[in-house]
């Protein structure tokens, strides 16, 4: 795997040290990896999109994994849907990325108090996705450990992470979606986790505790 690396990108209000337990993971595991930080909250998707194809068409390797948490899932998305042809194949795995808009999101977008603390990340929260990216082969993970803020600001259908609903992280196309019981912020220091996005970035398909 010298040639292959994986790119790892949070989500809302994380920054860059909220993938490194993550890539700590993943490194013992074996693979190279770089952490993409962004402005969640006032950063524009768009600016986000080309900052993040920059990133990687500057990553050193053959071949090129992305591994996005919740937000971060989305702008991958978006970015592979506008600049994938020039940057480096490889799979993706979201993690309790709300690719058919983000119900705790529209509830915050639509409160003038809570407002703010989304921002820009609106745009690509209220809706999610239109498609995926053609030629990769794409996994989610969702979790269904109901401990989180996002149920106080919105009734959340079960099951969910406490942010994110299972239905909300799935969608046509994906080559594998797998539910574990970890919540949002669990997504990404579980190591059962990382264990299962270790198995798809080598074989497309997650690991399941009967395999």
């Amino acid at each position: 795997m010298a040639s292959t690396r994986v790119l790892l990108v949070h989500g809302l209000w994380y920054g860059r040290p909220g993938m490194l337990p993550l890539a700590v993971r993943l490194r013992k595991l074996g693979w190279e990896c770089e952490l993409f930080g962004y402005s969640s909250v006032f950063g524009r998707a768009a600016e986000n999109v080309e900052r993040l194809a920059d990133r990687a068409r500057k990553v050193d390797g053959d071949r090129l994994h992305f591994v996005g948490h919740s937000l971060g899932g989305l702008l991958i998305l978006k970015m592979l849907a506008e600049a994938g042809g020039v940057v480096p194949g490889g799979r993706v795995v979201l993690l309790g990325s709300p690719l058919n808009g983000s119900a705790v999101a529209r509830r915050m977008a639509g409160n003038r108090v809570l407002k703010p603390w989304i921002g820009q990340a609106e745009a690509l929260l209220d809706r999610g996705v239109e498609g995926l990216a053609r030629g990769r082969e794409i996994g989610a993970v969702a979790g269904t450990s109901s401990l989180g803020a996002g149920r106080v600001v919105a009734r959340l259908e079960k099951p969910h992470d406490g942010t994110v609903t299972v239905a909300e992280t799935s969608v046509s196309g994906l080559a594998d979606h797998l539910e574990l019981p970890v919540s949002h912020t669990g997504l990404v220091l579980s190591r059962q986790v990382a264990e299962t996005v270790d198995a798809f970035l080598r074989t497309g398909r997650f690991r399941r505790s009967c395999d």
